[in-house]
């Protein structure tokens, strides 16, 4: 299965528990690779029949930045079902990490993977 990612998207987004977390928008820096089959768009050279990067990545920033989610956990599963809503993705794994949410560390966070039900 072919890949597309997308390496290291910024996002500002409410997340977490605590009333700081919950009171301004923070870093939320997230992984994403998408598995598909990229040969008729390799063939085509056509961008109808491939995975659009930029609208994906457009969406998922719109999400992180307005889901004000609890959990990373959980803005992780959104992201997961915003990836297979593009018919052409067959897997998706997602990072996502709060850059400085522990102290002595660069960053915290999940990663999930999840394939397309059959």
């Amino acid at each position: 299965m072919d890949k597309v990612f997308i390496k290291d998207l910024t996002a500002r987004g409410i997340i977490g528990i605590n009333p700081d977390e919950r009171a301004k928008p923070q870093e939320i820096l997230i992984n994403i690779t998408l598995s598909a089959d990229l040969s008729k768009a390799g063939n085509t050279d056509d961008l109808a029949d491939t995975v659009n990067y930029r609208t994906i990545a457009k969406k998922i920033m719109a999400h992180a930045e307005t889901a004000k989610r609890f959990t990373v956990e959980a803005l992780a599963m959104d992201i997961v079902r915003l990836c297979l809503e593009e018919e052409r993705v067959q897997k998706v794994s997602v990072r996502v990490e709060k850059p400085g949410a522990v102290r002595f560390s660069r960053s915290v966070g999940v990663e999930i993977e999840r394939n397309r039900e059959a």
